[in-house]
């Protein structure tokens, strides 16, 4: 681990390696799992906002669970996340003609439909960021459905803060990256 700024970060966002291979997974990390992806506070306004825009992007399911559960829900444990159709995949997933998922946000956004682009996790993902009162943690988060996109991120030496680039410039904004480009330099 090593500190940037008010972020504490694993040093596996420089020594693992990762690119998605969507051919290989479908877009499992969309539809596996018990939670939708976690939103933020400021992220809970916009998905309210948009929606207009956003529901001519979603399958009937994704809208029947919006309209019945709300644009974000908070769990028990007052996290707040995107809703699931029936338990199982995000309500903002649709399915591409070969069943690769997709995000229907993101798909108005490519449409320049709305100018937000996916919540910030979905956007980072592999990397998941821990908000604490005087630090965050960014990690690298391994799970075994991303074994493919480990597999296709070594073969072609990409390492996690790379492939993620844009997502941390987001986050952290362009600073914090180039510092990070330079601790990399250095391991």
């Amino acid at each position: 681990m090593f500190q940037l700024g008010k972020t504490i970060v694993s040093e596996d966002l420089i020594e693992k390696e990762f690119v998605c291979n969507l051919g290989a997974c479908k877009g499992a990390c969309c539809i596996e799992g018990e939670a939708g992806a976690p939103v933020t506070e400021e992220e809970i306004g916009i998905l309210k906002e948009i929606y207009p825009k956003v529901k001519p992007f979603l399958r009937p399911e994704g809208i029947a669970a919006i309209e019945a559960q709300g644009t974000h829900i908070k769990t028990d444990l007052d996290e707040l996340e995107t809703p699931l159709v029936e338990g199982k995949e995000c309500a903002y997933v649709t399915f591409t003609d070969n069943g690769t998922a997709s995000c229907g946000i993101e798909d108005a956004y490519n449409a320049g439909a709305v100018s937000f682009k996916k919540p910030i996790s979905c956007h980072l993902y592999p990397v998941r960021v821990q908000d604490y009162s005087e630090f965050a943690a960014v990690n690298y988060h391994k799970w075994p459905i991303c074994n493919d996109a480990c597999t296709l991120g070594a073969s072609l030496k990409v390492p996690v803060y790379k492939f993620v680039k844009e997502a941390l410039i987001r986050k952290f904004g362009e600073n914090w990256y180039t510092e990070l480009e330079k601790v990399a330099e250095k391991m």
